[in-house]
């Protein structure tokens, strides 16, 4: 395995273990990358018993071979979505790790991590916006929930329209720790 020296290559970076970041994180922004997993899990475990025939108070899906693995991959793939978020608190969201093939110990550019971390923030807001909309202007009678779910099942849902907010203010504290101040 060769070594590439700072001085020849600007991209790289002397080890730091995966967990350290350059300039300290705040307390605050650890929090919320804590708290984004979290705001995700009650809707993906909500939607779990869908394809095996228990609706949880929504309309039944028709049968199909694809409900199953539909279901079980949107929830896994929300999730780990959720838990990419901790890149931006962690040392893995500014160094590529020393593992990975080839790019192992060289910097990430901050614009490879903000942009898409403030695109998807602004996909998960405006669809909270679109969502919210709909729910205030349709009001109950236009809940696709049966009598006595429909409470239980907006309390998971809404706690999922935290993630687009939530994902913006983690990626704009990211953007003040690596890019402010900078000329």
């Amino acid at each position: 395995m060769t070594t590439t020296h700072p001085q020849t290559h600007p991209t790289t970076r002397p080890s730091a273990p995966a967990t350290r970041t350059e300039l300290p994180v705040p307390a605050w922004a650890v929090r919320v990358a804590h708290a984004i997993p979290l705001v995700v899990l009650p809707v993906c475990v909500w939607r779990l018993p869908i394809p095996f025939g228990h609706p949880m108070g929504g309309e039944p899906l028709r049968e199909s071979a694809w409900n199953i693995p539909y279901v079980l991959t949107l929830s896994v793939l929300s999730e780990l979505l959720a838990h990419l978020c901790f890149g931006l608190v962690r040392g893995w969201g500014e160094v590529v790790p020393h593992w990975v093939p080839r790019l192992g110990g060289r910097r990430i550019p901050p614009a490879a991590v903000i942009v898409p971390a403030a695109a998807g923030g602004l996909a998960l807001s405006a669809l909270t916006a679109h969502w919210l909309v709909g729910a205030v202007t349709e009001g109950p009678a236009g809940w696709p929930y049966a009598e006595g779910w429909d409470v239980l099942a907006m309390t998971v849902s809404g706690l999922m329209t935290l993630w687009g907010p939530l994902l913006l203010i983690l990626t704009y504290a990211y953007y003040r720790r690596r890019c402010a101040g900078r000329a």
